[in-house]
């Protein structure tokens, strides 16, 4: 159970200091895209370090997806991780939701990545795609292959997120991650495009680690 709770307790930094850092940037903290995408960053460079060894830092369905379509987890594990993954997102937006001022929370729709003006569901279900993508072998070269430099996962997998979330974040929210979507989403009541934040990243996630494993892989 201890790598189930890793996973549950991971996804609930990334989730909730996200939401919390756009919810703080539309009460007027003055973050903007920077600081969003360096807390999202910040917070996920010390959780996938604390739970590296613990559960392997999933944090994120697209990435345990992934990984299982080529068995480096077994179905009963990823549908355990999927599961506490969702469960710390859930409990995160419902912090965030109950214990911030309500304006801003209302305003930040609780933190949920949705789409920019101008961007159609297709252009953004590619965007996410793309980026999980690039996520999934950032993760894949720096922590998942034995090739992987020792100690620098959560360096690397952090700064790819903060990266992806200033490049593409006023288009889709550079959301990668099923569950900070849902997370929060639920707590907004916005489901409108909840399939391009869920079908995005999966497809992308399975894509990255068949590629991962081809690329860094003998």
């Amino acid at each position: 159970m201890k790598k189930y709770f890793a996973e549950l307790i991971a996804t609930f930094l990334l989730v909730f200091v996200g939401a919390a850092s756009i919810v703080a940037d539309a009460a007027g903290g003055g973050a903007g895209l920077i600081g969003i995408a360096v807390a999202h960053g910040l917070i996920l460079s010390i959780a996938v370090t604390a739970t590296m060894n613990i559960s392997g830092a999933h944090i994120n369905p697209a990435v345990t997806l992934g990984a299982l379509t080529i068995g480096k987890i077994s179905a009963k594990d990823a549908i355990a991780y999927v599961v506490f993954q969702l469960l710390g997102a859930i409990l995160a937006g419902f912090l965030v939701y109950t214990l911030f001022p309500s304006a801003a929370v209302e305003a930040a729709g609780v933190g949920t990545p949705r789409l920019g003006e101008g961007i159609s569901p297709m252009n953004a279900l590619a965007l996410e795609v793309f980026a999980t993508i690039i996520l999934g072998l950032a993760i894949y070269g720096t922590a998942v292959s034995p090739k992987a430099p020792s100690g620098i996962g959560g360096f690397g997998i952090g700064l790819t997120v903060a990266a992806l979330i200033l490049a593409i974040g006023p288009f889709t929210g550079a959301a990668m991650n099923p569950a900070r979507h849902i997370g929060t989403a639920i707590f907004a009541g916005d489901f409108l495009n909840i399939w391009i934040y869920t079908t995005g990243p999966a497809i992308g996630g399975v894509i990255a680690f068949r590629l991962g494993k081809y690329i860094f892989e003998d």
